[in-house]
Formats: structure tokens, sequence, C-alpha cells
């Protein structure tokens, strides 16, 4: 607060209490923010209820040491007083800030790390969407819940949400930019819902974290592929991986009945994994078991411990287990190699962690040539670096080995949905072939829907051939059971954008810029809806935000088309072609269609699929190319990649 005058302190006796720090100037704002979290049901101090006569600064120290919360209204004027950014270190450093901008303003430099809700927007009501997540994180850190608002907002479980606090405090989650975000349990969570959390490594060696993750998401698997189970994905389980929260408050956010929780310490000879079921409702252990083994025991153990944890479930996993099923190993170096692959391959960070997964994922199969989760974890790694890096010579190249690999897998585990998903992505991608990929999809689909990994892509197929009928209830599936994957939100977004709904696209890429702020794509997509919705001016400002340059090149020259601005637009395309190449075939097709330019544009669509360029899975979906639907040519393209 920016003081002024003496007064003596009054705290509410409690001490469970929220301390409120604002700008003098705004005071008008504070007052109606401090009304609306008094109205739902927090105690809160500020400089108003000061009486006058009495010095500030002693009172000030002791109002902030009894708070348990520290509530700061960021904003240009706070973010010029000293006061205010006095307080708000004490509530930083002490693990207690809930930062709020009034006016759309950063906060100042030392405080940009933590997550700040801008409420500017929706301002200081009770039922605006900001203001929501506020009081959320604030009852976070008071360690209770909320008088809720009059009115709820539908769809609670999945579109409320608000950043968690680390040890109380509001922060992006370490190392990948992601926010970390509270979710409301919806009321009759069903009995067999479960969440795995990240095993924690007490190994003492930091390299040996993708082991702890990776028994974690092997069992997260291996439980998910029992239709009796609701299992919610890895990137929801893995955001509470710091555990700032109770257990069951970590199962009220992510809406399920119990918690697997674990932890494993490993050396070269001897493993021991401590593993725990938790009551999400009480946050007290149903049950819990130590295990002991030798490194070789490694597989059964994962075995033993999901049998076990159904069991206690009373839902038996029966033949699930089974090689068939689970695409498995009995090879213990050849499993390690595998996690370190998967490990790489889900950072999603750029293409030498995607070429080093290839890597591990070669040498896992190196050592057991049937270990079909291997061999299916080759086939999307090399489908993902074809579609992603490769030039047209070796793209056809990496395609077709993805394609075998994929077959093999299937050939070596029938039923691992993973090995299906993976041959359905290679010959839709790389093959360009959509009949041929239907099968593998309904397949993964069929022996995989509870895995969120596998809804997504199978949404995604469905989605460019216009069946939404199919794709918009596989997705919706994915998100409940997987809230906080990045992937699936964007993945929700392009379906929606597809079909016409250019507003929910646009919520939907916002969403994944709210769990991760460096997603790549969401602000192309958004830019793509607000094109299709006429609003030029903010489609290019979303555009210059996008880092991915097969979106925000083809973003621009729309643009500049859109303004009649032929020599930005011809400038753009050039652009397109020398950044590109044959990469950006597909593309130069969206801008020249948009531009009435219907020959040159087949023209490119002829090129991009003589070089099998994956851009093309877009042909029949994409209102880009909506001025070509009338033209031969375009049809008869649809017929050759069977899209018709």
């Amino acid at each position: 607060m920016d003081h002024g005058g003496d007064h003596e302190l009054k705290l509410p006796s409690s001490g469970d209490y929220v301390f409120v720090s604002y700008a003098r100037p705004d005071e008008k704002a504070a007052k109606a923010i401090i009304r609306a979290l008094e109205q739902s049901g927090f105690s809160v101090w500020w400089d108003g209820l000061i009486p006058g006569g009495e010095r500030f600064g002693a009172h000030i120290s002791a109002a902030l040491e009894g708070a348990r919360a520290v509530v700061v209204l960021w904003s240009a004027n706070a973010n010029r007083s000293d006061w205010v950014k006095d307080e708000a270190s004490y509530g930083r450093d002490r693990h207690r800030l809930v930062p709020l901008s009034i006016d759309g303003a950063e906060p100042p430099l030392g405080f940009r790390q933590f997550q700040c809700i801008d409420i500017s927007k929706g301002g200081p009501r009770r039922g605006s969407p900001a203001m929501q997540r506020a009081i959320a994180a604030l009852a976070e850190i008071m360690g209770r819940s909320p008088t809720e608002p009059e009115a709820k907002p539908r769809g609670a479980l999945l579109d409320r949400r608000t950043a968690l606090l680390l040890g109380g405090g509001a922060v992006a989650a370490a190392g990948g930019g992601f926010a970390v975000w509270r979710l409301l349990a919806p009321p009759g969570t069903p009995a067999n819902s479960i969440a795995v959390l990240p095993f924690e490594n007490l190994s003492g060696d930091a390299a040996k974290r993708y082991l702890s993750d990776g028994l974690a998401a092997e069992l997260r698997s291996r439980l998910a592929r029992n239709s009796l189970l609701s299992v919610v994905g890895q990137a929801s389980s893995n955001a509470f991986r710091d555990r700032p929260a109770s257990s069951a408050t970590i199962a009220r956010k992510l809406g399920v009945a119990s918690l697997l929780d674990g932890n494993i310490r490993a050396d070269d000879k001897q493993v021991r994994i401590a593993v725990e079921l938790i009551d999400g409702a009480t946050g007290f252990s149903k049950w819990s078991q130590s295990f002991d083994r030798p490194m070789h025991n490694l597989l059964a153990l994962q075995s033993e411990i999901a049998a076990a944890v159904s069991a206690a479930l009373a839902a038996e996993l029966g033949g699930d287990e089974d090689r068939a099923r689970s695409g498995g190993t009995s090879n213990v170096a050849a499993f390690e190699t595998y996690l370190r692959g998967k490990d790489l391959f889900d950072s999603q960070r750029d293409e030498a962690s995607d070429r080093a997964a290839l890597a591990q994922f070669t040498d896992a199969v190196r050592q057991d040539p049937d270990y079909a989760a291997a061999r299916a974890g080759r086939a999307r790694a090399l489908a993902v670096i074809a579609n992603q890096y490769a030039q047209a010579a070796e793209r056809k190249v990496l395609y077709d080995q993805a394609v075998d690999e994929a077959r093999e897998a299937i050939a070596r585990a029938p039923e691992f949905p993973e090995g299906h998903a993976a041959l359905g992505y290679a010959l839709f991608y790389g093959k360009l072939d959509v009949k041929a990929a239907a099968e593998p999809y309904r397949k993964a689909y069929e022996l995989g829907g509870g895995s969120p990994d596998v809804l997504n892509v199978y949404a995604l197929y469905q989605a460019r051939r216009r069946q939404y009928d199919q794709a918009l209830p596989a997705i919706e599936r994915a998100i409940s059971l997987d809230p906080l994957n990045t992937a699936v939100a964007k993945t929700r977004g392009r379906i929606l954008f597809a079909s016409g709904d250019y507003a929910g696209a646009i919520a939907s890429a916002r969403r994944g810029l709210e769990l991760n702020p460096n997603l790549g794509g969401a602000h192309g997509d958004i830019g793509n809806a607000l094109l299709m919705m006429g609003k030029v001016d903010e489609a290019a400002k979303a555009f210059e935000q996008e880092r991915v340059t097969l979106l925000s090149i083809p973003g621009r020259a729309i643009v500049a088309i859109r303004r009649k601005d032929d020599a930005s637009a011809a400038a753009a395309l050039d652009e397109l072609r020398r950044s590109e190449g044959d990469n950006g075939l597909y593309q130069q097709a969206q801008i020249l269609a948009q531009w009435g330019k219907a020959g040159e544009a087949l023209d490119s669509l002829d090129r991009a699929r003589a070089v099998q360029d994956s851009g093309l899975v877009y042909l029949l979906s994409d209102p880009f190319l909506e001025p070509l639907h009338r033209e031969e040519r375009f049809n008869m393209l649809l017929r050759r990649l069977h899209f018709v």
C-alpha cells in the first residue's frame, strides 16, 4: 500500500486473514476487490481499517507477519510504489503471494516469475472468470474453500482454473514455463477414478529421474488399459510433481477418488519402491506397500504393483498384463533405455531431443527386438522427425521406416494400442493414405480408449475427415482424463476450428497458452480463427506472437490479402518459399487460394503431393481452401488421397 498516516492496528483475532496491498491512487478498485473477497468468506486486512493517530510502520509489519496470504494489486501506480514492492517481497519470500493485475500492467522485475491473474477485463465482480481464479488461488493458500458465487459457470470441472502456489506462492512449473491450474472436482466423483502421481526420486541422483517418472508412467499406462478404471493422464498428474497441496486437495483438483503415490530409490543393483493408495476424499491411506527387489526384477515389479493396486480398488486386471496387450519386455536394460527415450520424446523440446529419443528407442529395440512399446516409440519418433524437420528426400525414407516399425510393433503385440496408433499416424501423415489409416486408428481407439494420447491422435484423424461426431466426443474424453495436457487442448482447438466453431477454437488455444505460455502454434491457431471471423487487425497481432513460421508467415500473407496490400502479400509468399522450401508447399496453396489464384494454388498442392507434404492431411477440413472446392483438380486430389 502507499501509506500516509499513523493508525492503531486492528487484526482479526484468529490471524486467519488476507493482507491486501495496493497503491493509494487505486483505492477505489481495491475496495471493490476487498468486498468481493469478503463476500467469498475471507477476512481481509487493509489500511482502511486503521483509525487515525497511530504510526503505520511497525503495525504494517505486524499485519504482514500475521497474514496467511498477501494479495498484491499490481498496476502502473503500484509498480512505482516502494511500499507495494516491499509488501509484495514479503509475501513472495514467505510463499504467501497472490498477485493480481487491476489495469493489465505487468508486475515489476523480480515478480514476473509468478503467475499474475489479470482481472482488468472482467473487473472485480465475484462471478468473473479472473476473480474466480483469484478467489480459488487464495483459498488454496488459506487451506479452505471459498463461499461460492451465486451463479456458477457451466463446465466448472474443465473450465474453472487457478494458479497453484509453490509452498503457497503462484509460480510457473519449473523448467517448462507451464502454469499449474486448480480444477474443481465435480460432485459424485466416480469411485473407479484414479491419478498416478509422479514418483519421487530418492536416489540422490537427478539423472535417475527418468526412472521414477517412467515407472509412474508405465503404471499409469497399465492401469489405463483396464476398462473398469478411469485414469487421469500424464500431463495433469505431472502438474503435481512438487506436491504443493495436500493429497485430498490434489484429488479434488483432478476430480478423482483415489491417488497412487510413491517413491523410488535405485542403484545399479537394487531398487526399492514404496507405493501408497490414497483416499481422495479424506487424504488417508487406503493401502500401502514397499517393494525391495534386485534391479533385474524391475519389470515384474511393475506388474506386481499394478495388480496390487487394482486389487485394492476391487478391479481385477485379468489378462490385460500379458505381453500382447502391454507391449512390454523382459529385458531390464531395454526397458531402462526405452524410459530414457520416452522422457526425451515427451519433452517435445526440439529436433535434437526428438532425434536423441529416436536413438534411445532404436537401442532399446536392438536390446530386445520383440519389445513392441519401443518399436511403437521408434515409429512415432521417425514420423514426427519426418513431419517437422525433414526435407523431401529424407522425409520419404523416414516415413517408410515409421510404417515398417509400427507394423513390427503390432506383429509382436497385436493388442497394444500405441502400436496401432503409431501405424495410423505414419500412414496418414507419411503415406497420405486416409483410407489405409482408418483401420489402425479404429483399432487403437478400440484398445486404448482410456489413454488420452490415443484419444488425441484418433480425434484429430477423425476431424481431418470431417467426422466431427466421432472427433468431438473423443477429444472431450481425452480432456476429461488429462485436463492439464497442452497437446490435448491444442488439438481440441484445431478440431473446433475445422468444424467452424472459431470462438471455441480461440478459447481452446488460449487454454493451451495458459497451461504453457510457450506453446508453439497456439498464437497462429488464434490468428487463423480471427481471420475467419473477419477480425483482421486482431489476427495480425496474434501472428506477430507466433514463432512457428509455417503458421506466422502464411498468416501475415493472408492478413495482407484481406487488407488488399498485394505487395506485402507477395513479400510474405516469397519469404515462405525461401525459408521453408518444399515443407511450405501446402501453406503456399493456402495463400494463393485466399488470393484468388486458384490455378497456382492447385499447382502447389500437386507439388505437395509429389513430395509427400504432410500438410495435405488438412485438405478436406481447411476453410482457407474453400475457394478451391468447386475445382475439378481439387476434388480429384481428394479422391486420390481417399478423403472421398
